[in-house]
């Protein structure tokens, strides 16, 4: 493959500047150190503050930042500090924690807890199904032995299955309990053992009313609200993780002198500066460092988001995770394992993640004042029943009416069920939502930052001023690009060959690797490559390949991107809104701002390494910008984490898709028009479900609190209310 004339560029990586900032992040490496922690039951904000505070009130603890979606902690402490100790502290504190070893992480963990909660759901149903059908007898009339056989068998059904299925919410409210806090799995907990315990109670005295349908029918729908939930987190992968999968663990090392000099495969990690490392066509280089020898290209897309190969020639500066393309090369090590400049980025990116993951949703926010309001008032109603009536049965029962009544079913499925909607009309539309809370985040944006290469374009080069040329040398331009997979020859033999041309005969075709292709037409030398080769012209400043026929002039063949399906409407779009819309690129300033001119945006940000990118985003947020960030490379992962919310294209790499909240799954980027409409809706029917929410509640709880109702119908009222949450979400669709 040869190299291409290209936009002038930096030969370093676009991650060079990233290290300061990291270490400024890590802290003195002499004093402190950075320990990671598992925490496989957290599930909330609450969880967040809660950990953090358990762990900063240390004394050794500098800095603790919890990533929900990973259940991870990464805590700043110093060296004296060990992981059991901070173990300990979070057991204490109700929170299971586990020292993290990344090599052993399950990748099937978030699947395994989802088949646990999908289990547990069928049983509940099926359970309460059994006892919906058995209470039909006792609500028809039933009386004597034969209701208090229904009963029995009621509770035989009930009993195992509400000890089965309420697993997740015990462990939850006795870990709270444990540390002296409370959450919304206390109130449910309790709803759920009153129930149990009043209708057996009932059931020994052969009672009237027994209320093991509402104990079931309460581990039915919260767990159908816990499911819904976790679908939207489903997907959710660790960028960090996908940054460090990049790295090479095995390298090429160099040993001897002269004609005894060989190689040996050592693991990238035992590297040290000096060393020479050997890296073949076609292999990923292991190592930051500078080539000593041989001359090739280089796939770049990794670190910087651009398409087109860069020439790497003795002297250059190369670094870890890019591709090397045509020929070997030899490299002296500068950085390896984790000093390199890829491995800065990926903590970079955990950094990031961190910070947005402490975003609070509504129903966290909601849920903080819930729980205890709830006790309070179950409380209150159990003691001033027995004061007024000294009959402990007739206060536990009213206290059990109120605490199912008020249970957080209806406030569970209010934002799981919205968004279960929301994302299946987006899937539909091409959008794949993977963050619990980036409907709601979404709706909040008022700035939109694009990344150039990729996002906005295809990264498909398209040649320019073809009719310029003349036929003779459209055919020789077309024979001698045929013999290179360059994206820049690529591009112009397949136009050349659309527009009906056909190639003339060019012999000897070879490949100069680090400079272009060169054959003979008719005994005269014909080459094609970067200007500096071909001789007789300058460098423009655009993308452009050079093609001289023997002592003739070079003529200069200029490229220009291809824009994505929808992205000049997406443009024209978001500013009909009112949007601010940025264009963020790693490109040469000349490129940025003549594609910005062409697609109409007036806010341009050029030759952006990733630090840089990520702080552009996070001054825009501190400005009081919400950030919606689209992206799809490497360089983009670092602002992609630190952005509000983020979107990605399916083409973008694994490591920007795992960074973002949303993939687009189709072509077209008026996708995104569509997720913005349907996240302003969504937190629409948001606030209406928590409003729906409410008024039950100030309706039901009088009533309850009243005695007015049995646990029965306080059972009936809560499904009741979460149907109601439940079909409102589905309006979306």
């Amino acid at each position: 493959m040869s190299t291409f004339a290209e936009p002038p560029r930096p030969s370093a990586c676009p991650a060079c500047d990233v290290a300061p900032l990291a270490e400024q992040i890590s802290g003195p490496v002499a004093t402190q150190a950075r320990l990671m922690l598992a925490l496989p039951d957290i599930h909330c904000a609450g969880c967040i503050s809660g950990v953090e505070r358990a762990l900063q009130a240390l004394p050794g603890v500098h800095d603790a930042h919890v990533n929900l979606t990973l259940r991870r902690v990464a805590v700043e402490a110093d060296l004296e500090i060990e992981a059991e100790a901070l173990c300990d502290v979070l057991t204490r504190a109700g929170y299971e924690a586990h020292e993290l070893d990344p090599g052993v992480l399950a990748a099937t963990e978030t699947d395994a807890r989802g088949r646990a909660l999908l289990m547990r759901l069928a049983v509940a149903v099926f359970a309460m199904m059994n006892v919906m059908l058995l209470s039909v007898a006792v609500w028809s009339g039933a009386e004597g032995a034969t209701r208090d056989m229904m009963h029995w068998v009621s509770a035989a059904i009930a009993i195992p299955a509400v000890i089965f299925t309420g697993q997740p919410f015990y462990t939850s409210a006795y870990a709270a309990l444990k540390g002296g806090r409370l959450n919304m799995d206390v109130p449910i907990t309790l709803a759920i053992a009153l129930a149990v315990g009043t209708s057996l109670y009932e059931t020994m005295l052969s009672g009237e009313h027994a209320y093991f349908d509402a104990a079931i029918a309460l581990c039915t729908f919260l767990l159908a609200g816990r499911y819904l939930d976790h679908r939207t987190r489903a997907n959710a992968r660790s960028a960090a993780q996908e940054l460090a999968a990049l790295e090479v663990p095995r390298a090429l090392r160099l040993t001897g002198q002269g004609s005894s000099q060989r190689t040996e495969t050592v693991a990238a990690a035992d590297l040290r500066p000096g060393d020479l490392v050997r890296v073949l066509p076609g292999g990923r280089i292991p190592v930051d460092g500078q080539v000593t020898s041989g001359h090739t290209e280089l796939d770049r897309s990794l670190m910087t988001g651009e398409s087109l190969p860069a020439a790497a020639a003795p002297g250059d500066a190369v670094h870890a995770g890019e591709t090397n393309l045509t020929g070997p090369i030899t490299i002296e090590v500068q950085a390896a394992g984790r000093d390199t400049e890829l491995a800065r980025i990926a903590d970079l990116v955990a950094v990031a993640e961190a910070g947005r993951n402490n975003y609070t949703s509504i129903a966290d926010a909601a849920a903080r004042l819930y729980a205890p309001g709830v006790h309070i008032i179950a409380a209150l109603a159990a003691i001033g029943w027995f004061l007024a009536t000294m009959d402990l049965r007739v206060a536990l029962n009213i206290a059990a009416a109120v605490l199912i009544i008020t249970c957080p079913c209806a406030l569970g499925l209010a934002v799981p069920a919205v968004t279960t909607a929301a994302s299946a009309r987006l899937f539909r539309k091409g959008v794949l939502i993977k963050s619990g809370t980036a409907l709601e985040r979404l709706a909040e944006v008022d700035t939109v930052v694009f990344d150039k290469t990729g996002t906005l374009t295809d990264g498909a080069p398209e040649p320019l001023g073809l009719d310029q040329l003349d036929p003779q040398t459209s055919r020789v331009a077309l024979a001698i690009s045929q013999g290179s997979a360059h994206p820049l020859a690529q591009a112009l033999a397949n136009e050349l060959s659309a527009q009906g041309v056909k190639p003339a005969l060019v012999d000897g075709i070879v490949e100069i690797p680090g400079f272009g292709v060169e054959g003979y037409w008719q005994g005269k030398l014909v080459r094609l490559g970067r200007a500096g080769w071909v001789g007789g012209c300058h460098a423009v400043g655009e993308t452009a390949t050079y093609l001289r026929i023997a002592e003739a002039p070079a003529q200069v063949i200029t490229f220009m991107d291809t824009l994505r399906e929808g992205a000049a409407e997406l443009v024209v779009g978001l500013q009909a809104q009112g949007k601010r819309v940025v264009l963020l690129s790693g490109d040469v300033e000349p490129a940025v701002a003549h594609f910005a001119e062409r697609i109409g945006i007036s806010e341009v940000i050029a030759e952006a390494r990733p630090e840089a990118k990520a702080m552009a985003v996070a001054d825009l947020a501190e400005g009081g910008a919400k950030v919606l960030m689209v992206g799809d490379g490497l360089n983009d992962t670092a602002a992609l984490t630190a952005a509000h919310v983020s979107i990605s294209p399916a083409s973008a790499l694994e490591a920007a898709r795992a960074a973002s909240d949303m993939v687009l799954t189709g072509r077209s980027l008026t996708s995104i028009l569509d997720a913005m409409a349907t996240s302003v809706a969504a937190r629409r029917r948001i606030k209406e479900n928590f409003t729906i929410a409410t008024v039950y509640n100030l309706l039901a709880v009088p009533l309850a609190v009243a005695g007015l109702c049995s646990p029965l119908i306080a059972a009936l009222a809560m499904s009741t209310s979460s149907l109601t949450v439940s079909l409102n979400a589905l309006r979306l669709r």
